[in-house]
């Protein structure tokens, strides 16, 4: 689980890069995001040879989500709603449900 946790920071510190990018006219930022995503998906793959890929995708998307909307309420600025917050916790259950129900 250690590597599918570097997995999802790479992935998020990625994306909560790109609006830094200036629609990749930033070459800093732009290397930085490109580097994040594919240092994310390179451990993806290695976390897949001991994990389920639907499990291992399904936490590395949900709880990527989530951290990057928590990263844009609390560094970008972004605002929540009662839907944000609604769908935020349906996905934070749905990865827990799917760890806990074995599928691993």
């Amino acid at each position: 689980m250690g590597l599918l946790a570097l997995a999802i920071g790479a992935e998020v510190a990625a994306t909560a890069s790109l609006p830094r990018t200036e629609g990749f006219r930033s070459p800093g930022w732009s290397l930085l995001v490109v580097a994040g995503y594919a240092t994310s998906i390179w451990l993806l793959s290695l976390v897949v040879r001991d994990i389920p890929v639907s499990t291992a995708y399904a936490v590395w998307a949900g709880a990527g989500t989530a951290l990057v909307a928590v990263v844009g309420v609390v560094w970008l600025g972004e605002n929540w709603n009662w839907v944000t917050v609604t769908s935020l916790a349906m996905i934070i259950i749905g990865v827990v449900a799917l760890n806990m129900g074995g599928a691993h």
